[in-house]
């Protein structure tokens, strides 16, 4: 018989059910932590949901941030914009969505003056702008800026294949720009060099420039130069920076072009006409920049916190890095790999000039407004007996030196000047009439008898002889010219009365007007808001003795007497007159 087990109820096995499985050592340990890793991972998960969504709550729509800036640095702007956009910056609710709309510096402003400009957020090109603005009657409530985004310094600029035949005429600097353009400097790099502009009432670059080379030529006492350089370059103006470039890789006479830009739109250039490529050349003297800086203009408290979140983004290393990679640098001038030297140009920081105050830009501007104002000027010429004199040195007479001075300063004058020449000296036009129109006012551009009035009045000049014995009527010619212009007086021109004379003075022998009643009739008859100038230049021997009577019918109307001891002083005479109608009525005191 079998033997019975005894252990089948103590920890053995019951008769018909199977053996219980082994347990695995440790696997309960596991399983707990794992389930508790699991639960925080959930948690965590649910926490990090809430602090996202928190941060980037779009439950309440979208927060337009309207952005206007230049177009140099816009197509940058819209980029850093995208990235903005795409992380869902939350604000009150709702994520901001920034749109970088492109318009021209100058035309955002004179929108801001007439209370028309949308936007909440400027990037103008520059703060010497800005400046400008804040001078007008209704820039006085214009935000002040809040920083810089960017900078790109203002630059000479030339065609890659020209750059080398520029070493020995014009060195990179202010002082030889104005050299170069000063158009009374005949002989100067100007023979070489054609210096082409940005207008700068409508590009910042232009003012930049304008008054980086003003304040050299301060610096230098080359003030009349200035003069000189700043009408010649009215007339050499480029629209903008992209029609200024282009004109440089064109040939076109001999001189070779150079223009004034910023660093940044030579960039551009190049990267878009590899082909025809301008290198940069950095003032030795040192440069203004394009500090693009940034100006809140919103009005809504939701839109304002939304305009300084985008404005910290500004600042990021990624928002520097994208304004770098097209060309501009960082607010403190580092460049980065598009501004090398193997692409023409200077990573270095230029030397920065002391910016100018907001006074010395609004005084600039008005400078170069008043200065290409369109001329009105009527010549009084001497055809007095003395003027048939020889003059000593030469083989010319007196008024055949003189022609030679009215041809050298007409040169000076634009197409859109207005010129008239009347002669004077006693009897001209039947008895008693001491002058006689030989050219009437008018534009220089004008028909007469299928002869421009400019070219008109060179032949008029060649072919004038002096009166044998004609008297000098100076002090009724005078009166009578001065009555014409004052009737037929234009505002938007300089309107100035130009004498030539061998500067003996009156001399009438038939009485007529008198020192003192010339000088008593021009002091009741000038208008300081409607100032018509008397610029007096002699010529002669005979000029001291009435430089006193000159200085006083000049300056009696805000004008200026000059005596030429030379042929070739009258370019400085000429440029000196123009000079004075930038401070006019007010140049002496």
């Amino acid at each position: 018989m079998g033997r019975h087990r005894t252990d089948e109820l103590d920890g053995g096995y019951r008769a018909n059910e199977p053996p219980p499985r082994r347990r695995s050592r440790g696997r309960g340990r596991v399983l707990v932590p794992l389930a508790g890793a699991v639960a925080l991972a959930v948690l965590l998960g649910v926490a990090a949901f809430v602090i996202f969504n928190r941060d980037h709550d779009c439950s309440g729509g979208k927060l337009a941030l309207r952005v206007v800036a230049t177009p140099d640095i816009q197509p940058a702007l819209s980029k850093i914009a995208g990235r903005y956009n795409k992380a869902m910056h939350s604000i009150d609710s709702k994520c901001v969505e920034v749109a970088v709309a492109k318009e021209a510096a100058a035309k955002t402003a004179n929108g801001l003056a007439a209370g028309k400009v949308t936007a909440d957020f400027w990037v103008a090109d520059s703060s010497l702008l800005l400046e400008s603005v804040r001078k007008t009657p209704a820039g006085g409530a214009l935000p002040q800026s809040e920083g810089s985004v960017a900078a790109s310094p203002v630059v000479l600029a030339a065609a890659k294949s020209a750059a080398s035949k520029l070493a020995s005429s014009l060195q990179p600097s202010w002082v030889s720009m104005i050299a170069a353009a000063n158009v009374a400097n005949v002989d100067g790099p100007g023979r070489k060099v054609r210096v082409l502009a940005l207008d700068p009432q409508k590009n910042s670059a232009g003012l930049a420039a304008l008054l980086a080379a003003a304040g050299m030529a301060k610096k230098a006492k080359q003030d009349q130069a200035l003069v000189g350089a700043l009408k010649e370059l009215s007339g050499q103006l480029a629209s903008d920076p992209t029609a200024l470039l282009a004109s440089l890789t064109v040939k076109s006479g001999s001189r070779v072009p150079v223009g004034v830009t910023s660093e940044q739109a030579i960039y551009a250039h190049n990267t878009k006409k590899p082909e025809a490529p301008v290198v940069a050349l950095y003032p030795k003297e040192g440069t203004l920049s394009l500090d693009y800086p940034v100006t809140i203009l919103a009005k809504d408290p939701a839109v304002l916190k939304a305009a300084a979140d985008f404005k910290q983004d500004l600042t990021t290393e990624s928002a520097k890095k994208t304004l770098r990679d097209a060309g501009f640098r960082s607010s403190d001038g580092k460049a980065g790999d598009a501004l090398s030297k193997d692409k023409g140009f200077t990573p270095e920081t230029p030397q920065a000039l002391p910016p100018p105050d907001g006074a010395t830009v609004a005084r600039m501007v008005q400078t170069w407004s008043r200065l290409n104002l369109g001329s009105r000027l009527l010549t009084l010429l001497d055809v007095s007996g003395t003027m048939a004199l020889p003059v000593p040195g030469t083989n010319m007479t007196r008024i055949q030196a003189i022609n030679k001075i009215a041809t050298e300063g007409l040169g000076l004058f634009p197409a859109d000047s207005e010129l008239g020449l009347w002669t004077f000296s006693t009897h001209l036009d039947g008895k008693g009439k001491d002058w006689k129109e030989l050219v009437s006012v008018g534009p220089a551009s004008e028909s007469i008898n299928g002869v421009l009035r400019k070219e008109q009045l060179v032949r008029t000049f060649a072919q004038i002889q002096a009166k044998a014995t004609g008297d000098t009527g100076l002090n009724d010619t005078v009166k009578a010219a001065y009555t014409e212009l004052t009737k037929t007086y234009q505002e938007d021109k300089i309107n100035t009365l130009l004498i030539l004379t061998d500067g003996a003075g009156n001399d009438d022998p038939d009485g007529g007007v008198k020192n003192a009643e010339i000088l008593q009739f021009l002091k009741k008859t000038y208008n300081p808001k409607r100032p018509i100038s008397i610029l007096l230049i002699a010529f002669g021997p005979e000029a001291e003795k009435g430089k006193q009577q000159m200085d006083a019918l000049a300056k009696s109307t805000g004008g200026e007497a000059y005596i030429a001891k030379n042929i070739l002083q009258v370019r400085d005479f000429f440029l000196q007159g123009m000079e004075r109608r930038l401070c006019s009525p007010n140049c002496d005191g």
